[in-house]
């Protein structure tokens, strides 16, 4: 089943939590924990959420190369300004979904657009 949701004037957080019940198929009679629900979502309007001035210059995401000092750190504005408001609810999902091997199928089925 797909499902289409509007991110204006929506706030981040909460969002990303709906996704994230959506794409495990919780909403369905049939869940089970260990597969994968067919449940596809679409997001639209990305870039109108409502996120907070202080979160923008305060939130920071952490990158790892593998290599020693190689952690990067950067805050929630330049990763919007590089790759854009998809990126930053992207990982609030991926945030949100269990730690299993069952993430990067779950994230295959959502797609975001600015």
């Amino acid at each position: 089943m797909e499902y289409t949701l509007d991110a204006t004037n929506k706030s981040m957080g909460r969002l990303a939590s709906e996704i994230a019940a959506l794409l495990m198929g919780k909403n369905d009679t049939s869940f089970t924990r260990n597969n994968v629900s067919p449940n596809t979502v679409v997001v639209t309007n990305a870039s109108k959420m409502k996120v907070a001035q202080q979160k923008l210059d305060e939130k920071t995401y952490l990158s790892f190369s593998g290599y020693p000092g190689g952690l990067k750190e950067s805050t929630m504005k330049h990763v919007i300004s590089k790759k854009g408001y998809a990126e930053v609810l992207r990982t609030a999902v991926k945030g949100m979904l269990p730690k299993n091997k069952l993430q990067a199928e779950f994230l295959k089925h959502l797609t975001i657009s600015e």
